[in-house]
């Protein structure tokens, strides 16, 4: 018949690059509008081990109970930035693709997580200065709290809601006795963690 020929077909090789593009495009998307579920729960629970450890040494020694917890605080930045690494590269939950801290929602989650815990590392530093140092365990965990809850605002559910618990336990910590101090951070700190970071990796893996 006259106005045809031969059919062409397309590469192989092209449909697949097209493909692969589409399946990137997607994936991003997804990872843009999700929330953020790398939130380490076994790291946090091992976290709340060495924050118990610490109140049991500051009881042992209350006239250094002030550079214990320095040294726990440095100690709980390690493990968490490590234990996070290791949740963002192999996935959030049981088969799911690795997902990355500083692209997405993973982005949102440490930007705003950061700024409190910059304004408490600020504080602390003047405050020592100053000599005024029975107020820093209801800052910390006031300013702790709230880096974990505004951080989870584009995270899992719960986290948000274990800000919320730090926050409180801040507020207790400010208006209790001074020498409830070490047993604030312990139950908070320590327990807090604990507690939330069993449920995280029970529902959430990790």
């Amino acid at each position: 018949m006259e106005g045809t020929g031969p059919v062409r077909e397309e590469d192989p090789s092209a449909l697949h690059e097209h493909a692969m593009a589409d399946l990137r495009f997607i994936r991003r998307t997804m990872e843009e509008a999700g929330s953020f579920t790398a939130v380490p729960g076994r790291g946090m629970v091992l976290v709340g081990v060495t924050a118990l450890a610490a109140a049991a040494l500051a009881a042992w020694r209350p006239g250094a109970w002030l550079w214990f917890w320095l040294a726990e605080a440095a100690l709980a930045f390690v493990i968490g930035a490590v234990s996070l690494a290791r949740k963002t590269r192999g996935g959030t939950e049981a088969g799911s693709l690795p997902h990355p801290l500083f692209h997405g929602p993973g982005r949102r989650f440490a930007l705003s997580f950061a700024p409190p815990l910059a304004a408490g590392a600020l504080l602390t530093a003047a405050l020592i200065a100053a000599g005024a140092t029975t107020v820093l365990p209801g800052l910390w965990l006031l300013l702790y709290g709230a880096a974990v809850a505004t951080g989870g605002a584009f995270s899992i559910r719960i986290v948000p809601v274990m800000g919320a618990c730090f926050m409180l336990a801040g507020l207790g910590a400010l208006l209790a006795p001074p020498s409830w101090a070490d047993a604030v951070l312990a139950a908070a700190f320590g327990g807090l963690h604990v507690v939330f970071g069993v449920l995280i990796a029970r529902r959430h893996g990790g």
